[in-house]
């Protein structure tokens, strides 16, 4: 059987730039910035991803022949969120308030040992914040 790795997320925006901007303000993400390549989607266009929590996070514009639906009525079917874990979830709710994060849910005790929140992003892409004991 093939061994298979995890590579990226990708999500899609009308302002890549902006929405890698809030990942780096709420979450300290590193963003990276460049053009896309001749025979791709979006050829000589600005290219913007960021790294986040040793991950890649891929954000594209609108497609370029296709129209763009709306965001999704939550909860819906298929990826519904980014998880992130923390030592201290309070400190880190806390930390993301006074960023002005719309905390959507928490934090809240969800099991034994696990306390969650979750922040609402650009484009209704959630991000779920776990902290594990």
């Amino acid at each position: 059987m093939p061994v298979y790795r995890y590579d990226h997320v990708h999500l899609r925006s009308p302002d890549p730039e902006a929405t890698a901007r809030w990942f780096e303000k709420m979450f300290g993400a590193e963003i990276v910035r460049g053009t896309y390549g001749a025979g791709t989607f979006y050829p000589n266009q600005p290219r913007v991803f960021i790294r986040l929590g040793g991950q890649t996070v891929l954000i594209a514009p609108a497609h370029h022949d296709e129209p763009t639906g709306a965001e999704p009525r939550f909860p819906y079917f298929g990826l519904e969120h980014i998880g992130l874990t923390v030592d201290d979830i309070d400190a880190a709710v806390a930390d993301l308030r006074a960023k002005d994060a719309d905390i959507a849910v928490g934090p809240m005790d969800y099991s034994a040992g696990t306390r969650l929140a979750f922040i609402r992003g650009p484009e209704g892409v959630f991000v779920e914040i776990v902290q594990r004991t």
